[in-house]
C-alpha cells in the first residue's frame, strides 16, 4: 500500500525537496498528488485489466478529447464495448434541461429505445434480466455545477448485456468504464454549459446596448428641450417686467397684454409638461428593459428566463410602446393608421414576459422610424405610415392551442425575397438600411423572444410595404 513516505518520496525524485522551500501550499498539492498517483498505480495492478482493457480506455479517452459534442461523446462510449469485447449496451441520462429520468435510451443499433419505463436507476451496479446496470456518476466535487439536480450524483445509467457472457472481472471493467465515461460527461456537460454562458452573456450586451444604451441618447434630446422651456420661463419673466412698467397703458392695451402673458404662460406650462410626460415614459421604459436584461435568474441558468403572467396586450404593451415613439414618428411625418388592419376593441389577455415583449414592440417601432417610406396610396396620395393590429388564429399550434398575430406595418418598398429570407438573423439589415444606423440586432432579438415564448416569427411583403409580425400561443395562466 501507499504510505506517506512514498509520496515523500516521490516529492524528492522530483527534485522538490525541503531545502528547496516552496510554499507550504504547492508542498501540499504535490504531496496530495502524489499520494493519488500512488493510490491509482495500486489500483490499476489490483484491477489487473488485460491488454485489449487498457488499449479500449486509452481509445476511448482519445475520442472523448477528440470529440466536441455530446452525441459524439455517447456514440463512443456505446460503441467502444461493442467493438472492443461485441458487449451490446444502452446509454441513459438525465435531460440537461429538465433533469428529468425518463429519457429515450442512446444506442449502437438503429431501434427505438423507448423511455425508461420499469428499468431501474440504480445507486450501485446491479443486475437483472442477464443485464448488467451500472449508475453514471459525476464528481462530487463539481455536482451542484450540472445545469439539473442529479440523484445522489447518479445522472445515468450504462445498461450492458448479456452478463452470461461476462466474467467478474469484465463486469469490474465496465463498472470503471462507466466511472470514466461519467466523468468525461460530467466536464462536457459543464463545458457546454460554461460556452452557453459565455454566448448568452455576449447576446445580452447586445440586448443592453441596443434596447437601452442606443435608446438613451434620446434623453439628451429630452433634456435640450427641456432646457429650451426653462429658458422660456426666463424670457416670460422678462416680459412680465415689462408689462408692469407699461401698466400705465390703456384699458384695452393692459388686457390685450395680460391675454397674451397668459397663452405664452400657458404655452411654457404645456410644453414643460410634455417634455415631464416624455422623459418620465423614456425612464420607465428603461428602467424596466434594464430590470428585464438583468435579472439574476438570467445569469444564472445563461439563457433568458421568462416571467410569464397574464397581461392585455394593448394597454400594458403596444400602447405604452407607441406613446414612447409617437413623437419620432411625428417628426419623421409618419402617420399612425389602425384602419388597415385595425385593433380590435375587445381587450385580449395574454400570458407573456411583459419586460421582454415589451421590447419587441420597442424594436418593431424604432425600425418603423427608421425604414418606414412614402407610398402612393390607393386614392393616388403620397403617404409614409405604419400601421399595426392583431388577428386570432384558430389551433395554430395545435387543436385547442389558439395563436394570436400580432404585427406591425410599414410603408415603403417591399424586401427583396433573397434578403428577407434572412432578415431575423444577426446582423442582417434590409437593402433600405443605407443612412440609418443600426446593428442588425432588433430582428434577431424579437426571433429570440419570441421564439422562448413558444411562438413564431415572420415577414410578410404588400402592396403598400412591409409586414412584420410574430404570432404566440395565448396559453391559459398555470
Amino acid at each position: 500500500m501507499t504510505s506517506a513516505k512514498d509520496a515523500a518520496d516521490s516529492i524528492s525524485v522530483l527534485g522538490l525537496g525541503a531545502s528547496d522551500d516552496p510554499s507550504v501550499l504547492d508542498r501540499r498539492v504535490l504531496e496530495t498528488v502524489a499520494r493519488r498517483v500512488h493510490q491509482k498505480m495500486d489500483d490499476y495492478e489490483a484491477y489487473n485489466f488485460t491488454a485489449l482493457q487498457s488499449l479500449s480506455l486509452n481509445v476511448f479517452f482519445d475520442l472523448a478529447q477528440e470529440f466536441s459534442t455530446l452525441e459524439h461523446l455517447y456514440a463512443t462510449c456505446l460503441l467502444i464495448p461493442k467493438m472492443f469485447f461485441n458487449i451490446d449496451c444502452n446509454l441513459y441520462v438525465l435531460d440537461n434541461k429538465s433533469g428529468s429520468i425518463r429519457r429515450c435510451a442512446y444506442q449502437c443499433v438503429e431501434a427505438d429505445a423507448g423511455e425508461l419505463g420499469d428499468l431501474p436507476f440504480p445507486q450501485k451496479t446491479m443486475v437483472r434480466d442477464d443485464r448488467l446496470y451500472i449508475p453514471i456518476k459525476g464528481n462530487h466535487e463539481l455536482i451542484s455545477q450540472l445545469p439539473f439536480t442529479p440523484h445522489e450524483d447518479v445522472f445515468g445509467m450504462l445498461e450492458v448485456y448479456p452478463v452470461s457472457r461476462m466474467t467478474e472481472h469484465d463486469q469490474l471493467f465496465f463498472e470503471r468504464y462507466a466511472n470514466r465515461f461519467g466523468f468525461q460527461l460530467h466536464n462536457r456537460i459543464l463545458t457546454n454549459k460554461n460556452k452557453e454562458h459565455l454566448q448568452f452573456i455576449r447576446s445580452l450586451v447586445k440586448d443592453i446596448g441596443h434596447n437601452v444604451i442606443v435608446p438613451n441618447i434620446y434623453f439628451k434630446l429630452y433634456y435640450k428641450r427641456l432646457r429650451s422651456k426653462i429658458d422660456l420661463l426666463k424670457f416670460f419673466e422678462w416680459k412680465l417686467k415689462q408689462f408692469f412698467e407699461a401698466e400705465a397703458g390703456t384699458p384695452e392695451t393692459v388686457a390685450a397684454s395680460q391675454e397674451k402673458l397668459l397663452r405664452d404662460l400657458g404655452y411654457i406650462h404645456e410644453g414643460l409638461m410634455d417634455q415631464y410626460r416624455q422623459i418620465l415614459t423614456h425612464y420607465e421604459q428603461t428602467s424596466l428593459f434594464l430590470e428585464t436584461l438583468l435579472r439574476r435568474s438570467h445569469f444564472e441558468e445563461g439563457r433568458y428566463v421568462l416571467e410569464k403572467r397574464a397581461c392585455n396586450f394593448k394597454k400594458q404593451v403596444i400602447d405604452l410602446q407607441l406613446e414612447r415613439y409617437r413623437p419620432r414618428f411625428e417628426e419623421r411625418g409618419i402617420e399612425i393608421d389602425t384602419s388597415l388592419g385595425g385593433v380590435p376593441d375587445q381587450e385580449i389577455e395574454v400570458v407573456v414576459d411583459i419586460g421582454l415583449v415589451s421590447q419587441v414592440y420597442a424594436n418593431l417601432f424604432s425600425n418603423a422610424v427608421k425604414y418606414t417610406r412614402e407610398v402612393g396610396d390607393a386614392a393616388g396620395n403620397k403617404r409614409r405610415f405604419i400601421s399595426f393590429g392583431w388577428e386570432r388564429k384558430e389551433n395554430f399550434f395545435g387543436p385547442g392551442r389558439d395563436g394570436i398575430k400580432l404585427n406591425v406595418f410599414t410603408s415603403g418598398p417591399v424586401i427583396p425575397p433573397e434578403t428577407a429570407a434572412h432578415l431575423f438573423e444577426e446582423g442582417v439589415r434590409g437593402e433600405n438600411a443605407s443612412g440609418e444606423y443600426g446593428t442588425g440586432h432588433g430582428l434577431y432579438f424579437i426571433r429570440e423572444v419570441v421564439r422562448l415564448h413558444g411562438g413564431v416569427e415572420g415577414y410578410e411583403a404588400t402592396n403598400l410595404g412591409n409586414n412584420f409580425f410574430f404570432i404566440l400561443p395565448m396559453d391559459p395562466v398555470v
